[in-house]
């Protein structure tokens, strides 16, 4: 058995965040280090609200340190109307959980257990990257301490504008400090995403299962299909932030490139926008491992069977 992956989560939960900590918590393969949170799909209390109840549902003991409630430059933004005004709407859970966040702040959580590591830790920021580029920014040193960081975000089409996706639009300004921290970067945007789509059958098969945590997870599902058919015409939820805990457990379900992304932070309209270089005709040096395509057999199967 190969040795476990060790990571600390970067998320705002967000229906698909919870369904990525759940299928990390399920890992053999995966030790979760930390759960640090950052505003995005609703206000950092909220997320670290939601990250503190997931914990408690599934029983899982980690260190949750909240993060930055503002982006770097820009006003904040969030997502009630895909995710509801708690950000985890759908699914009943106890308003006050048992879990308490550590006090420490995510950033100097994150730099503190990097320098202590042996460069073995990867971030898998599944929400925007203020929190990375902070601890990048405050502490360089942490930069060759990061084994690499496996996100959620960006693609060749947006989902908040026509051209960006929501995690990078929300602070474009620190996704442009990760994408050149020179950081080995792993990328699940909207190309590879919006293939793991949740379906009428996988939701059947995930409520057959019937434990309290595949009924959660149904829950979940069942919300974020209705917001997403309601917002974007989609028949189905697409598993955005699970994606990057399915790669750690078995790259193999996924295809990539290595390309050149760059993040626009000045355009009128084009702001957020990730300029993934897939015929390289820029000429600049590849940063980012991109992933584009999906085994949807083998993903599903991966889910369920970590539901099971």
């Amino acid at each position: 058995m190969r040795e476990k992956r060790k990571v600390i989560l970067d998320c705002d939960p967000g229906h698909d965040d919870a369904i990525s900590i759940i299928l990390a918590a399920s890992s053999d393969q995966i030790q979760i280090e930390g759960i640090t949170t950052v505003a995005g799909n609703v206000d950092v209390e909220k997320t670290t609200l939601n990250a503190l109840k997931v914990c408690d549902f599934i029983g899982l003991d980690v260190p949750v340190a909240r993060g930055a409630e503002q982006p770097l430059v820009k006003t904040r933004e969030f997502a009630p109307d895909i995710h509801g005004d708690s950000g985890l709407d759908g699914p009943e859970l106890p308003e006050v959980p048992k879990k308490m966040m550590i006090d420490q702040h995510a950033v100097d959580f994150i730099i503190e257990r990097l320098l202590d590591s042996d460069g073995e830790i990867t971030l898998v920021p599944t929400g925007p990257l203020t929190n990375i580029a902070l601890a990048i920014e405050k502490e360089p040193a942490i930069v060759g301490k990061i084994r690499e960081i496996v996100l959620m975000g960006g693609g060749t089409f947006g989902n908040w504008t026509p051209t960006a996706e929501f995690n990078i639009y929300v602070d474009a300004e620190a996704a442009d400090v990760v994408f050149n921290s020179g950081v080995p970067v792993t990328m699940f945007g909207l190309d590879v995403t919006h293939q793991a789509i949740t379906t009428p059958a996988i939701l059947q098969e995930i409520s057959s299962i019937g434990t309290n945590v595949s009924k959660f997870v149904g829950d979940l599902l069942e919300f974020f299909t209705k917001t997403y058919k309601e917002v974007f015409d989609f028949e189905g939820a697409p598993i955005h932030d699970a994606c990057t805990i399915a790669y750690l457990i078995n790259d193999s379900i996924f295809e990539f490139e290595t390309v050149r992304v760059d993040i626009e932070t000045k355009g009128e309209f084009t702001y957020g926008t990730t300029c993934v270089d897939r015929l390289h005709v820029t000429g600049r040096k590849p940063n980012v491992k991109f992933a584009y395509g999906i085994n949807q057999e083998k993903f599903w199967e991966l889910l369920i069977n970590a539901l099971k």
